[in-house]
């Protein structure tokens, strides 16, 4: 029996709107899967103040999160007011404390000129302070950076490097006698009392949480008391404030 052509021709035109079903389905979850990519990536931009956030092999990873939470933040009005970038020995991934993995944007030898430079700690600083490519890296970008943060034990590669001999720094809590010890021309402070620091261009906390107040200090500096509060309520300190209300 021959099939009417009619017939011949309704499924073809089904099978056809099928396949451009199929694609144009396929086209459009590529569509989302990059858009939604493409939507959580800040561009580099020259003319915004580049904030450097230092990385290696044990950093904790609070103090690397504690900066970039702060500093990724934009103007009440939506407008991006910095680069935030992370910086490693290469760009081969880093393992935290805790076990997670990062993957920094620059390596030391392709690293933008910064604004900002904060160096982080590790409960162990033995191979870091013996690292003369970290040593060497936070020397030079001393040279162009208007600011130069350290956080908890990140105060050790401080007096390493000697950039801020003569200077008050502080460090993790129980750090402080052994770094005055190794780094007698640094001006350590008493870190059973001083959670952070200012002194000219450097400034130092204990770390961990802490971070944040050495990070939300900082950009109050360079924007505003008012763009601070709006980070801080951005991040809902208030409640942290407020912990056992």
């Amino acid at each position: 029996m021959r099939v009417p052509a009619i017939i011949i021709l309704a499924v073809f035109i089904s099978s056809l709107y099928s396949c451009q079903t199929e694609n144009q389905t396929s086209q459009n979850k590529e569509k989302v899967s990059s858009d939604t990519l493409t939507k959580h990536l800040k561009p580099f931009r020259t003319d915004l103040p580049t904030i450097g956030l230092l990385m290696y092999h044990g950093v904790l990873q609070s103090e690397v999160v504690a900066t970039s939470d702060v500093f990724s933040k934009p103007s009440e009005d939506g407008q991006q007011l910095f680069n935030v970038i992370t910086i490693a020995e290469t760009m081969n991934p880093i393992t935290t404390e805790e076990g997670m993995h990062f993957v920094p944007d620059y390596t030391f030898d392709n690293c933008p000129k910064l604004t900002a430079l904060f160096v982080p700690s590790a409960y162990d600083m033995y191979s870091q302070v013996r690292n003369e490519k970290i040593i060497n890296f936070i020397k030079n970008k001393n040279k162009e950076a208007k600011y130069v943060v350290s956080n908890c034990a990140g105060a050790q590669l401080i007096g390493a490097s000697g950039i801020a001999d003569g200077h008050k720094v502080v460090t993790w809590i129980g750090g402080g006698k052994q770094l005055q010890i190794d780094y007698p021309n640094l001006l350590v402070q008493d870190d059973s009392l001083v959670t952070f620091v200012e002194d000219g261009k450097f400034s130092s906390s204990n770390g961990n949480l802490a971070s944040y107040i050495s990070a939300l200090n900082l950009v109050e500096k360079m924007t505003s008391p008012e763009h601070r509060a709006f980070v801080e309520s951005y991040l809902y300190l208030d409640r942290l404030k407020d912990w056992e209300k």
